[in-house]
């Protein structure tokens, strides 16, 4: 079917953006993968391109679009070359709108220029070894001292946290209230070359390889009262205001990689000789591509139509976790069987099939489970 959301210049922006994945990430990303990092100086190289600043003000020298559909392109973009581009979808994604929702101008002015240049790259840290979606329970605290805060704690499954300049760090300013478990934590904007501050292990995950996931801790780092982020204590309020926007996201890498999926499956099968003939003269894998390019059809319309509403401002929590929720189930499926019209090959990671499989799985996860998703939708129905 002929998709209607993406306009001239949005399809200019596809050619630019591939034609960069083609010369500048394909030929080096087996090594990076390997190394299990993305080379820092790839994300100036992105941000010359203008990716980072696309929905950045324009008073700080961002395009001011207001608009997810460039997203969308890149995630269908980096999805189909079989690469990735890091942290810098946190960056972006989940960084961008903590900044401009709730930093001074004064702070802007400081922390943008470099946003959109790729020279300060940006992460979030709010789980902790002990407290995964109970964020209220965390331990990491931020003593006020004279001008300054200082910080003790620590983090982890932190994207981005090995190649971080800056980190939106949650801690707790003062005590849960009887009444209330999530007053008392703020957001601060750190400087990762603070004195105290060490990245330990970068993690080793099945998946998502070159997005590099860190442990951090914290002793006695002293933060610039400029650089609390909003109000004191009421951090835990701002920390929900943007999982509509984090939810589509995932919904979005979600189809796009069940879309790549079947991509790669098709041109192996096309290929590979099997009994004197191809494997996809088979009808099974016909049916099977066919079955899965139907479900990707679904996604892709659940998508757009998430898209146009999040971009009208009509996209409500219920919608955005039922966007997740469809196809995030709907890419692992199609990936599962994708892998397995490769045969053998499917399970080597120098095939594109098998480290999407990897990746897929924690869409699953990250930014609410599906058992949280339906949960939400069930509310939503009155339930």
């Amino acid at each position: 079917m002929r998709r209607t959301i993406f306009n001239a210049e949005h399809e200019d922006f596809r050619k630019t953006l591939r034609a960069f994945i083609e010369a500048e990430i394909v030929p080096n990303y087996q090594q990076w993968y390997e190394d299990g990092i993305f080379p820092k100086d790839l994300y100036r190289k992105l941000g010359d391109l203008g990716v980072f600043g696309i929905e950045a003000p324009e008073e700080y020298g961002g395009a001011g679009i207001e608009s997810f559909k460039y997203a969308v392109i890149q995630a269908e973009e980096v999805m189909r070359a079989g690469v990735s581009f890091g942290g810098s979808g946190v960056h972006v994604g989940l960084c961008l709108p903590y900044l401009t929702k709730f930093g001074t101008p004064e702070q802007l002015e400081r922390w943008m220029p470099g946003f959109i240049s790729g020279e300060t790259m940006f992460a979030i840290a709010m789980t902790e070894p002990g407290t995964g979606s109970d964020l209220a329970g965390m331990r990491t605290t931020a003593r006020k001292d004279g001008d300054s805060y200082i910080l003790n704690g620590s983090k982890t499954f932190i994207t981005g946290g090995v190649n971080a300049d800056r980190v939106i760090v949650c801690a707790r300013t003062a005590p849960p209230r009887e009444d209330d478990r999530r007053f008392g934590i703020s957001l601060f904007v750190v400087d990762t070359s603070s004195p105290g501050w060490e990245v330990g292990r970068k993690l080793d995950k099945m998946g998502l390889r070159t997005s590099d996931t860190a442990e951090l801790s914290f002793t006695d780092v002293r933060i610039p009262a400029e650089d609390l982020l909003g109000e004191e204590n009421q951090g835990f309020s701002y920390l929900g205001q943007n999982l509509v926007g984090e939810r589509l996201g995932i919904a979005v890498d979600a189809y796009a990689q069940a879309a790549a999926a079947v991509q790669f499956a098709v041109e192996y099968t096309k290929q590979r000789q099997v009994f004197g003939t191809t494997v996809a003269s088979f009808q099974n894998t016909k049916f099977e591509l066919a079955a899965c390019q139907a479900e990707v059809d679904a996604a892709q319309a659940v998508v757009d139509r998430a898209v146009e509403a999040y971009d009208n401002g009509d996209l409500t929590p219920a919608d955005a976790a039922s966007a997740k929720l469809f196809c995030t189930e709907v890419a692992g499926r199609v990936t599962d069987r994708c892998l397995q019209l490769h045969g053998g090959y499917g399970y080597m990671n120098e095939y594109p099939i098998a480290r999407l499989y990897a990746d897929t799985r924690v869409t699953r996860i990250y930014g609410g489970t599906s058992e949280v998703m339906k949960l939400i939708i069930a509310k939503n129905m009155g339930l």
